[in-house]
C-alpha cells in the first residue's frame, strides 16, 4: 500500500470520528484496487466523493480511470435543511474543523472537512449554488466549479456543474487534467488586470468578511499578482431567477435578469479577464441555520451565467472562522482560472487548522 493510502485511511479513522465527513469508508475496496492503480497516471492518488451517489459520476469515473483510489463517500445535507447546510456522517454532524460549533457550509459539506482536516488532498463537489464554494471558503481550502456544459451536470435544470475541492489549487490540477478533454496548464501573466466588486452591487455584505478579503486584493495587487481596473460590477440581484429555473418555473422577469446580468458580466470580461468579489456574504454560522442571510448570494449569479469560478482562503475574521476570496473568469478558461489561483495562493497561501499538523 502506498504511504498516500495508508495516511488517508489512518486519518479518516482518527478524525472522522469527531468531524463527521463520510457517510462511507470503503478501506477494504480501496486497498484491493491499490495495486492496479499504482501503474496507472495519478498513481493511486487517494480522493473521497462527494455523496452516495458520487462514486458514480463522470469525474469520480474519469479519476479512478486515470489511477485516483476513491476511499469514501462524504456527507450532504438531509432531509430539513433547507439553509443549514452542515450535513450528517457516520459519526453524526459534520462540523467546521476551525471551530466546531460553526457549519462547514454545503452542499458539498463533507469534501470540504475530509479535505481541511487533511484525510485526503482532493475530493469531488458539485455546485448549482455555491455548493463547492461555498464550504470551501468557509473550510479554508480551494474549491472550484467548472463552467457550464463543460461536463455532464448532475443536475436536471443545468444549474449544477461538477467542481473540485483540494487544499491548494495545485492539488486541484490532477481532477481538471484528468476529468477535462484537452487540459493544457495555463500559468498566469502577472499582473492579471482585474475588477474587484465587494458585493456585486447588491448583496449586504458582514463588514469583517468585506474587511479581510479587501485586504486581501489589496496584498494581491501590491504584491503585483492583480492589477485593478475601476469598472464596477452592479448585477441585478439573481435570488429569484435561481430560483424560478430550480423549479423549472421561469418567468418572464426571471429571464429578463439572467438577459440583464449576462450582458453586465459580457462587458466586464471584455475588459478583464478576473473578477474579484467574497465567496459569501457571511462568515461560517452555528448549527441552527443563518436565519434571512443567504450564503449563496455572492456565487449563484455564476451558475446563471455558466462561468467557472473558485473560492481561495483569504484570512480569518477575529474569531477564527475562514474567509474566502472568489475568482471568476470568462466561460470555457478553467485553466486560466486554475492558473490564476496558483499565482493568488502564492501571496495568500491555503492553511490548516492547527490540530491538523
Amino acid at each position: 500500500m502506498t504511504p498516500d493510502l495508508a495516511r488517508a485511511l489512518a486519518r479518516i479513522g482518527e478524525r472522522d470520528p469527531g468531524l463527521g465527513a463520510f457517510t462511507d469508508v470503503w478501506a477494504e475496496e480501496a486497498r484491493a484496487r491499490e495495486p492496479e492503480a499504482r501503474g496507472l497516471p495519478l498513481g493511486g492518488l487517494p480522493f473521497a466523493v462527494k455523496g452516495p451517489a458520487g462514486i458514480r459520476s463522470f469525474p469520480a469515473r474519469r479519476l479512478i480511470a486515470a489511477g485516483g483510489v476513491p476511499v469514501g463517500a462524504t456527507s450532504v445535507p438531509g432531509p430539513g435543511t433547507y439553509w443549514q447546510t452542515w450535513g450528517r456522517g457516520a459519526h453524526g454532524r459534520t462540523v467546521n474543523p476551525w471551530r466546531s460549533d460553526r457549519t462547514p457550509g454545503g452542499s458539498s459539506a463533507g469534501s470540504a472537512v475530509a479535505v481541511a482536516a487533511g484525510m485526503v488532498e482532493l475530493a469531488t463537489g458539485s455546485d448549482g449554488a455555491g455548493s463547492v464554494r461555498i464550504p470551501a471558503a468557509w473550510c479554508g481550502v480551494f474549491g472550484l466549479k467548472t463552467t457550464t456544459g463543460l461536463l455532464p451536470s448532475p443536475d436536471r435544470t443545468g444549474l449544477a456543474s461538477p467542481g473540485v475541492l483540494a487544499s491548494s489549487a495545485a492539488a486541484a490540477e490532477p481532477y481538471l487534467r484528468h476529468v477535462l478533454d484537452d487540459y493544457a496548464p495555463r500559468p498566469a501573466r502577472l499582473p492579471v488586470p482585474a475588477v474587484y466588486s465587494p458585493d456585486l452591487g447588491f448583496a449586504s455584505v458582514d463588514p469583517e468578511v468585506a474587511h479581510t478579503v479587501r485586504a486581501a486584493v489589496d496584498r494581491l495587487a501590491a504584491a503585483g499578482v492583480v492589477r485593478l481596473v475601476e469598472h464596477p460590477v452592479t448585477l441585478l440581484d439573481p435570488a429569484q431567477a435561481w430560483t424560478a429555473v430550480r423549479a423549472q418555473a421561469v418567468t418572464p422577469a426571471g429571464r429578463r435578469v439572467r438577459a440583464v446580468n449576462d450582458r453586465l458580466l459580457d462587458a466586464c470580461f471584455a475588459r478583464v479577464p478576473l473578477l474579484l468579489t467574497p465567496a459569501t456574504p457571511d462568515p461560517p454560522h452555528g448549527h441552527e441555520g443563518p436565519g434571512a442571510v443567504y450564503s449563496t448570494a455572492l456565487t449563484w449569479a455564476f451558475n446563471l451565467s455558466g462561468h467557472p469560478a473558485a473560492s481561495v482562503p483569504a484570512g480569518f475574521t477575529a474569531d477564527g472562522c475562514p474567509v474566502g476570496l472568489q475568482l471568476v473568469t470568462g466561460r470555457g478558461t478553467d485553466a486560466e482560472l486554475l492558473g490564476t489561483a496558483h499565482a493568488v495562493e502564492r501571496v495568500l497561501p491555503p492553511s490548516r487548522p492547527p490540530w491538523f499538523a
